[in-house]
């Protein structure tokens, strides 16, 4: 678990997710493709491919001619502050805050009066090149506080945070401060910047909760947790005769209709280049048909002060296993078929599992599944992890399940889908 710690601490943003992952691919011996290049593939060996920084798409080719895609996608991204292109806002020639729009649907009352810090990447010009270089101040550099009581005697009521107005994190109390100057400063250099896209995050540290540790707390498990766990699972497997591909998308939390979102052609156009390199152009469809998709995205446990918000009977636990979700209008992909496979890879590998519905009279999130399958027509369902407080600024799951995922994601890379 302190691996995981250190991973979530390690990816305040995307970029920084991606890049971490990218690392642990190439310690493994994975090979770097770009999209701009041909992509000229040897049999038996390991690849991956990143986009904008921020999506990543790595997979192992088998000895033999692949049958076709085994895939398990996660998220990248998280809920948090995204810094606006002139960031700077002064009160009253007293404080310099950072001027933020919200990114995602967060809960916003969990942001205020914790130590925050800035995180992203920035791009500079080094010669005739344009450069990205990721940044992550990884200090206690901001706060947004609250209101006092006195001030505000009706906030336990209910309070509407503003945006604009009520979640501007302090940064400085001195006016003439400027983030490029910052930027700078921790860079290195004098470099001209010509472009940012840097985030608000929460500082706080992952660690274990409850009288037995039973559960954990951290920033960002949705869905940094199915993306660790999956990545463990992907890289324990042993080679069968699929391609096993492994995918992080980001901008999932606003919607994925991005370049590097699940809703663009990042997937489909890698499996094409794939199957293409093969020299298998003819049986590409044959390729799609002979796989399967497990989108991998945290779910809703039961809430121990509210269950009322969960349906009567299909609620998962936390530490209770692989969550597989279901959903009548399809947000979930699962149906009877895709869910019969998940079901029986974890009665093989001995891994618990559960069932997941909304409450039929609560619009629940979506998820990449169903985007992903719009694009590239796979057996897909729909799997997670139980925790509380999603979209929190520090959520909670159960210490007991991250294993369960990475076992259950090796036993999945590792099976003759029928």
């Amino acid at each position: 678990m302190e691996k995981f710690f250190s991973f979530i601490e390690k990816s305040p943003t995307s970029y920084h997710a991606v890049e971490n992952i990218r690392q642990r691919l190439e310690e493994e011996g994975f090979l770097s493709l770009e999209e701009k290049d041909s992509y000229l593939l040897e049999a038996g060996k390991s690849y991956y491919v990143v986009r904008n920084d921020s999506s990543l798409l790595a997979f192992k080719l088998p000895k033999n001619s692949p049958k076709g895609f085994l895939l398990m996608a996660s998220h990248s991204d998280s809920p948090c502050f995204k810094l606006k292109e002139e960031p700077e806002a002064i009160t009253q020639k007293s404080y310099v805050k950072f001027n933020v729009e919200k990114y995602g649907g967060m809960i916003d009352s969990t942001w205020l009066d914790r130590p925050l810090s800035m995180a992203g990447r920035v791009v500079v010009k080094e010669g005739k090149e344009l450069k990205t270089k990721l940044i992550n101040f990884e200090e206690n550099l901001c706060i947004i506080p609250n209101v006092a009581i006195h001030l505000n005697r009706e906030i336990n009521q209910g309070f509407a945070y503003n945006a604009q107005v009520d979640l501007q994190p302090l940064w400085s109390g001195q006016e003439d401060d400027s983030l490029d100057a910052l930027l700078k400063e921790k860079l290195g250099n004098d470099q001209e910047i010509l472009g940012k896209d840097l985030f608000v995050y929460n500082r706080q540290s992952g660690c274990f909760l409850g009288k037995n540790k039973e559960f954990i707390g951290a920033p960002r498990i949705d869905d940094l947790e199915c993306a660790y766990g999956t990545l463990e699972g992907f890289l324990q497997a042993k080679a069968g005769d699929y391609c096993n591909v492994y995918c992080i998308f980001d901008n999932e939390e606003v919607g994925s209709s991005t370049r590097q979102g699940a809703d663009s052609d990042f997937l489909l156009s890698n499996l094409e280049r794939i199957t293409y390199s093969l020299g298998k152009r003819e049986e590409l469809s044959q390729m799609i048909a002979n796989s399967f998709l497990v989108s991998a995205d945290n779910g809703h446990g039961l809430h121990p002060n509210h269950p009322e918000k969960s349906d009567s009977k299909n609620y998962p636990l936390l530490n209770k296993g692989i969550v597989i979700k279901y959903h009548g209008n399809q947000k979930y992909t699962t149906d009877a078929y895709t869910g019969a496979v998940i079901k029986a890879i974890c009665k093989e590998a001995e891994v618990p599992y559960q069932i997941y519905h909304n409450r039929s009279d609560i619009a629940g999130g979506s998820t990449l599944g169903n985007i992903s399958i719009s694009h590239a027509s796979i057996p897909t369902a729909d799997i997670g992890l139980a925790q509380l407080a999603m979209h929190s600024s520090f959520e909670t799951a159960g210490s007991k399940d991250l294993e369960y995922l990475i076992s259950f994601s090796k036993a999945f890379y590792e099976k003759e889908i029928e």
